[in-house]
């Protein structure tokens, strides 16, 4: 596999690895919008790092969101369970940057982080059996 790709991989899964943190932080100092607007980066830069991979990219999130879903969910590559935090940790993040009055709960944030730490768990493990195989 090529380095750069590789090494473009693994810088935006430690973005991803920040932004998780960031959420992390941000719900503690009760920021709870922002801290499902890091959640969903989380996910974002771990579905962006998978694209790495294959030296694929797109200029809109909803272009990196349907290669997700047609390659790696619909394949079994990931399991359906995947699309669903992606999907509505999408639609939190929109309501929460977009919408005026958009209130979450500090119940709902922290769903939404531990899903992102699903998703990163989940990216990294794949990430990890496909770049180093020889560890299998």
């Amino acid at each position: 596999m090529d380095e750069k790709r590789k090494d473009l991989c693994l810088y935006r899964l430690e973005k991803a690895r920040k932004c998780q943190e960031s959420a992390r932080l941000l719900v503690q100092s009760g920021d709870y919008c922002s801290a499902a607007n890091r959640s969903y980066y989380c996910i974002f830069h771990c579905i962006r790092s998978l694209l790495a991979l294959e030296g694929v990219d797109f200029s809109k999130h909803a272009g990196v969101m349907a290669y997700f879903q047609r390659n790696y969910v619909k394949t079994g590559t990931f399991g359906k369970e995947y699309s669903r935090i992606l999907t509505e940790a999408f639609e939190v993040r929109s309501e929460s940057d977009y919408d005026d009055y958009y209130m979450i709960s500090k119940e709902e944030v922290e769903e939404q982080i531990q899903n992102a730490h699903t998703f990163l768990n989940g990216v990294m493990q794949y990430v990890n059996n496909t770049i180093m195989p020889e560890k299998k």
